[in-house]
């Protein structure tokens, strides 16, 4: 798959957006809330990433070191990303694969994290 162009969303549409990502290096991690989502991320700089709609269809939700801001919509309670900042200070972007249009993940090969000991 490697770098591509992906248009993504929540289930009931409020929220809309697309980014361009690598799905070839996504993440699948064990950290209280990654494991009860089943998400399956991939990582990419804010600046590849375009919130189309839904900005106020949004709640956040932060845990443990207030790190990652989760954002989820209001209506039907999808985490379609996350916002977050790199050890260098860079500003990220966590995008789930399951809502990215067109894409199985369950078909990546995704790299295990270790999220519940950090």
């Amino acid at each position: 798959m490697a770098v591509g162009h992906y248009h993504g969303s929540c289930q009931c549409g409020a929220v809309d957006f697309d980014v361009d990502v690598d799905l070839d290096r996504t993440i699948v991690c064990n950290c209280s809330r990654c494991r009860r989502l089943g998400s399956v991320l991939a990582f990419t700089g804010r600046d590849q990433f375009t919130l189309n709609r839904g900005e106020d269809s949004l709640s956040k939700f932060e845990f443990s070191k207030n790190r990652i801001q989760h954002l989820f919509c209001k209506t039907c309670g999808i985490e379609g990303f996350a916002y977050g900042v790199k050890p260098d200070g860079s500003a990220v972007v966590a995008v789930n694969a399951n809502c990215l249009d067109g894409v199985d993940p369950r078909s990546l090969n995704s790299h295990a994290v270790d999220g519940a000991s950090s």
